[in-house]
This record gives structure tokens, sequence and C-alpha cells, in this order.
């Protein structure tokens, strides 16, 4: 016999409803059920993009880990931007995002970018400079992101250059 589905916030005994002579677990005793309908959009932004909080300090208490997704319209760039302290993972769900730095590891700056696919992983180690950008003009992209830090840090920038040694 299968446990029924559980609701946003009942953690990981879905049978155990709060009684009024039982007191709720505190939120990091307990695991979180966060629903794809209940992401929650009001998280630092970058102009092109839409990012939705599913774990957060704010969503479940976290405290050093933020996760959710990031939706990029056909035909649309992000501004440069990048996210302080943290360190973010990205997972490719789906379109064929490209992801855009600038390498000034040789005599001239150039810009790379990383064309993706659904299925792969971007790494985007802290204060790089860069941008997401969807290049389909018909379909949107959608990523999964995981970052090392509990909210969503979102610096956006001027331009894509790489930060002087003293400010990072």
């Amino acid at each position: 016999m299968s446990e029924p589905s559980t609701t946003p916030g009942e953690g990981f005994h879905p049978h155990l409803h709060d009684a009024a002579d039982r007191v709720a677990a505190p939120l990091r005793a307990r695991l979180h059920h966060v629903r794809s309908d209940s992401l929650d959009g009001d998280t630092a932004q970058s102009g092109g993009m839409r990012r939705f909080a599913a774990v957060s300090g704010k969503n479940v208490g976290s405290e050093k880990l933020w996760m959710g997704q990031t939706h990029v319209a056909p035909a649309t760039s992000s501004s440069d931007h990048h996210h302080g302290e943290s360190e973010t993972a990205i997972y490719v769900v789906s379109g064929h995002p490209e992801f855009v730095f600038l390498d000034d590891s040789g005599s001239e700056p150039e810009e790379v970018r990383l064309r993706t696919s659904p299925g792969d992983y971007i790494f985007v180690p802290p204060f790089v400079p860069h941008r997401e950008e969807n290049p389909d003009p018909d379909g949107e992209a959608v990523v999964v992101i995981a970052r090392s830090t509990q909210e969503a840090i979102v610096v956006n920038l001027p331009r894509l250059y790489a930060l002087p040694a003293d400010e990072t």
C-alpha cells in the first residue's frame, strides 16, 4: 500500500497530521516537500530570466543551500551578473541555453560561450561574471540551480568583465 502524496510543509510523515495535542516539528527536524506549483518567484532576479526558489532559508529553513529553477524565454539573454560568494551548479532540464563568460587568462580577454543540451551540467565559481542566453526563437529554456548559500545572491553588472581581485 502506498502512502498518500504529501502536501507542502507536511514533512516526511504524511500520515501524521498536526493535531491539537501534538507540537509540529521544527523546520530543521523534518523533511520538506516543495511541489513544482508552489515555487517562490519572490527571489533575486536578472533581466531576461525568472528565478523560482524551491529550497531556501525562507522556504524551508535551509542554512547553507539554495535550489530552484530558472526560466529563460525564447530569444532572450539575461543581464550580465555574478552570484557573489555562492558556488552555483546548473542542470539543464529543457532547451539549449548558452552560458557566456569572459576568459581573461590569455593575452586578450575572450568571450566564451558554452552551448548546452538537456542533461548537461554547468559549474559557476563564486564571483565569476556571466550571462545565460536562450537562442531558440520558439522554446523556453529551463534549468535547475543549486547554490552553496541559503538565498539566491545575484549581483547584476553593467557588462561582462572580470572582477579585480580586491572586489572578490
